[in-house]
């Protein structure tokens, strides 16, 4: 909370803090080391395509490892506030074993001495949400649920920020990402954290487990430390988006579907104007299709924005990605602007 000092120091001022505010809420000191993730947050499955998602936003540094907890195929848990990070891991694996949402939460409830101060949110695969806001969460502080989401906040400016979450998803567009994100920036506009603002996290997994984890996890994105999370969450997400379509590009290279590919690699350059790679492989997989004159056209404009690319042509050939011919080599770097001109 803005304290400078080393990493220890500032770890047991951080303890020496909660077990102040513990003792004032007349709580056992056992829940001193836990994290302080004071935030607003939504927990929701998407009743278009069954995804699981969590989204999250705090001033406290690196809130996307405490906070939002996501597994394919069986659900979702926000757990925040005074943080006991087990509400996570133990609530999926409860909900993983046919338990509800508000059987895992009930449960769990029933084991934490410390449950007044605890601010936790769950929707299982079926849709359904079970949420608590301890009676001791520093207010403004509460939570409100929907069909197949919950929307929880504590520490806020203002009461209304919560229920201005769930207008806003209720009412957003777009697919699962857009709407959970619809939901933060409301309950920024609505006065968000009295603090302030530092951290952000997306978190969405697939709605039916693959048998391949690094498969299920749809979008991951972080923001630990900025003062803008929220925005460079969004920025973060266009970027996945574009690197996405790469993906799929790539994929449907491998399958010999180039028209197909080239559309996904032109998506990707549109969603990513900025980044100099992406334009990139979409001349090389134009070239390497027949199609040089569109090639050399996205080439120059590389080359123009960074000279490094001229640097890794030459190379192509022998990982079987351009012609093994030096005039073709040839031919597309006579497209970088020549050294010393304007």
């Amino acid at each position: 909370m803005g304290m400078g000092g080393t990493f220890m120091e500032t770890t047991l001022r951080r303890a020496s803090l909660a077990s102040t505010l513990l003792a004032l809420t007349g709580l056992s000191a056992a829940w001193a080391a836990e994290p302080l993730a004071h935030t607003y947050s939504i927990v929701a499955r998407d009743p278009t395509t069954g995804n699981f998602g969590v989204a999250v936003q705090s001033h406290w540094f690196q809130v996307g490892p405490v906070v939002p907890w996501a597994e394919a195929g069986v659900g979702a848990v926000a757990t925040q506030s005074f943080v006991r990070v087990d509400y996570g891991p133990r609530g999926l694996e409860a909900m993983r074993q046919g338990k509800s949402a508000e059987e895992a939460l009930a449960a769990l409830l029933a084991q934490d001495e410390g449950k007044d101060v605890r601010q936790v949110a769950m929707v299982d695969r079926q849709g359904r949400v079970a949420a608590w806001t301890g009676p001791k969460c520093i207010a403004a502080a509460g939570h409100q649920t929907g069909p197949g989401y919950s929307v929880q906040a504590n520490l806020m400016d203002r009461p209304t920020v919560w229920p201005a979450m769930a207008r806003a998803y209720e009412a957003a567009t777009g697919d699962f990402a857009e709407r959970l994100l619809a939901a933060l920036e409301a309950a920024e506009a609505e006065g968000g954290d009295i603090r302030g603002r530092q951290s952000a996290a997306l978190l969405i997994v697939r709605a039916e487990a693959t048998g391949r984890s690094w498969e299920d996890r749809l979008v991951d994105l972080r923001v630990d430390d900025h003062s803008e999370p929220l925005a460079e969450l969004r920025r973060l997400l266009s970027l996945h988006r574009a690197y996405d379509e790469m993906n799929r590009g790539d994929e449907a290279l491998a399958a010999g579907r180039v028209e197909v590919a080239l559309g996904h690699y032109t998506r990707a350059s549109e969603l990513a104007p900025g980044i100099a790679e992406l334009p990139f492989w979409q001349a090389v997989t134009l070239f390497t299709s027949g199609q040089p004159e569109k090639a050399l056209t996205l080439f120059a404009r590389v080359f123009a924005a960074e000279e490094r690319w001229t640097r890794l042509v030459p190379r192509l050939p022998a990982a079987g990605l351009l012609p093994d011919d030096p005039e073709a080599v040839s031919r597309i770097l006579s497209v970088a602007p020549k050294a010393g001109a304007p």
